[in-house]
């Protein structure tokens, strides 16, 4: 059996696994992030207990966590959200469970998992990004992830698209992740509501600019309010741009979208395909299949599915 856990800052999802990515059983909890790195590497031991019968041994444990890692080394090179910056996860877990163990960047756990039995199915080259507080990414090449040199390829949220613009927590200006994200339409909707004092935004957030989401927004949108409008509007435009520049490098047979933001597929996917389709480098060509853009499917599921059948993907 294979155990496929997704680390979160908040929560650990975790399942046992069969080799075609269908879920056998789960579990979940907190994720002890105020008992430091101990903390989460004990819950992580304990949420493997909790899938495991009468002294079963998994085949493989995987792990998909946010952040940079070393997947060859097992060490965690940075996790900006979790207090596991330099631990070896690996050793960590192998000194209870004496089987094969992996760990990958959560983004790429996702891809996997959607390559595997998602809206990616049967796709060998494939683009995933997740559109959630901040913007995650994974690639897909020949049916195999792409990690780089030292595992951390992918981090797509942090292609530049506005050289000067919003400050990124990484520390470059002008971030994808910064505009594209679920945190970015926010951010975007904010100065569009410094502007239109009567839009219905106002209303749904309670009147603190701070607290609108993007389910807000959509709703405002499908209102018809101007301010949301335009906010869709423009986060389109950027959520194309990032889009159409990874196309321009790779060229692969799918764009596969997930991440809260993703509930609004209805809102945004038709104008979203129009506005790619008039930048890419291609658009000239009628000769060419050009790439598809599609909705993730698996959800939550895919990074645990991916996780799971990590030692299948090198």
């Amino acid at each position: 059996m294979n155990i496929g856990i997704d680390l979160g800052g908040t929560n650990i999802a975790a399942a046992v696994v069969d080799e075609n990515g269908a879920i056998i059983k789960r579990a979940g909890m907190a994720t002890n992030r105020d008992g430091g790195a101990k903390g989460v590497t004990d819950g992580l031991l304990g949420i493997c207990d909790a899938l495991l019968e009468g002294g079963d041994v998994p085949s493989s444990i995987g792990l998909g966590i946010p952040g940079a890692v070393n997947s060859q080394t097992g060490e965690v090179v940075f996790a900006p959200n979790l207090p596991i910056s330099g631990v070896n996860i690996i050793q960590e877990l192998q000194k209870k469970y004496k089987c094969p163990i992996h760990i990958g960047n959560d983004a790429n756990c996702a891809a996997l998992g959607e390559v595997i039995a998602g809206g990616a199915k049967g796709a060998k080259d494939v683009v995933l990004i997740t559109l959630g507080t901040g913007l995650g990414g994974g690639i897909i090449s020949g049916g195999r992830l792409y990690t780089g040199r030292t595992g951390a390829a992918g981090e797509l949220g942090h292609m530049v698209i506005i050289v000067g613009g919003r400050e990124c927590g990484c520390g470059r200006k002008g971030c994808w992740e910064r505009y594209a994200s679920a945190s970015g339409i926010s951010r975007t909707a904010n100065e569009f509501m410094s502007t239109h004092s009567g839009s219905l935004l106002w209303e749904l957030c309670g009147g603190i600019p701070e607290k609108v989401n993007g389910r807000q927004i959509f709703e405002a949108f499908r209102a018809g309010d101007r301010a949301a409008l335009l906010t869709v509007e423009q986060y389109i435009e950027h959520l194309a741009a990032g889009l159409v520049n990874i196309i321009n490098i790779l060229e692969p047979e799918l764009f596969c979208i997930g991440g809260g933001i993703s509930n609004e597929w209805d809102s945004f996917a038709a104008p979203l395909r129009v506005a790619v389709d008039a930048e890419r480098f291609t658009r000239f060509s009628s000769e060419m299949r050009q790439t598809e853009i599609v909705r993730a499917e698996l959800g939550n599921d895919a990074g645990i599915i991916g996780a799971a059948l990590l030692g299948d993907s090198g």
